[in-house]
């Protein structure tokens, strides 16, 4: 069993959510170095003046039309406990899920089973020992179990959705060819919730009045999101908006104005080197303060 524990995980120890991991590098940026002006010389446009062109970053396709998604009847929400932050470093070690029925609010069937590893650098923050995870269960069992239920839903739900998502498609864990949502970024949350603009599965859970009593185990977290949803009187168009088609997006903000971004909740610097990011609907967009960019394929 390995001793060490990512410098990067350990920053996070203190921290219970998984998308909290994801945030090292959220932060503000560093202020720009001051620089000299120069006389603008006649006929001379300033740089400040000139439409920013749009952003390359490879990964990432541009956005074609395409008619909106059907609102689903039944959402397979899942969650996900993982040795490190990215399948190349580590293994998904446990998977929870719920099948949620939107119409009646229901819970129809739910699985959590953990996958044998090796080692857990990550077993501070999630609690799951490498050698319990080898003990004797019936996890491919449990895995057909969630197989049958994936193939029942009409669309995943996930919090930090980007995160689980990565993990399906390596080892054991197929890759799931349904619509996602994610419940912290594609979902649009009542203001009356008084949420920031990223909640965690936490802040949700304690703004819907759900009690929190446990924390960093997977159906344990999609518990509470099926609570939380249970109480959306308006979920219906909280997930029509949700599916809308997104694009990913650059703020066109000066040093100074980046609090603006922050609190519409774009990320510093993730994915988007050196600038304030976020996936947007064409929708969202138009209600935006400020401008953004479109962040192209290379």
């Amino acid at each position: 069993m390995e001793t060490g524990v990512d410098p990067r995980m350990a920053e996070a120890i203190q921290c219970w959510e998984q998308t909290d991991l994801l945030g090292f590098s959220s932060g503000d940026p560093p202020p720009p170095s001051p620089k000299k002006a120069r006389p603008k010389t006649q006929g001379e446009e300033r740089p400040e003046s000139r439409p920013a062109p749009p952003v390359s970053l490879p990964g990432f396709a541009k956005a074609g039309a395409r008619p909106p998604l059907p609102l689903p009847e039944r959402l397979l929400i899942l969650d996900t406990e993982t040795t490190a932050l990215h399948p190349d470093e580590g293994h998904c070690i446990e998977v929870g899920a719920v099948l949620f029925h939107v119409p009646s609010r229901t819970a129809l069937t739910q699985v959590s089973f953990l996958l044998p590893c090796q080692s857990n650098a990550a077993e501070a923050i999630n609690g799951i020992p490498a050698a319990v995870s080898q003990l004797e269960q019936p996890w491919r069992e449990a895995l057909n179990c969630f197989l049958a239920m994936a193939v029942a839903a009409d669309g995943i739900l996930a919090h930090n959705a980007a995160f689980d998502r990565q993990w399906f498609g390596h080892g054991p864990l197929p890759a799931l060819e349904k619509p996602w949502i994610c419940s912290m970024d594609d979902i649009s949350w009542p203001s009356g919730r008084q949420l920031r603009p990223a909640p965690s599965v936490r802040d949700l859970a304690i703004a819907y009045g759900v009690p929190v009593w446990a924390a960093h185990r997977a159906l344990t977290d999609c518990t509470y999101l099926v609570e939380v949803l249970r109480r959306c009187e308006d979920l219906e168009a909280l997930l029509e908006a949700a599916l809308e088609p997104r694009r990913l997006y650059r703020a066109q903000l000066s040093y100074n104005e980046r609090h603006q971004a922050k609190a519409a909740g774009f990320r510093w610097n993730d994915p988007v080197p050196g600038a304030w990011s976020k996936r947007l609907s064409e929708r969202e967009v138009s209600t935006l303060p400020f401008p953004v960019n479109p962040v192209l394929s290379a």
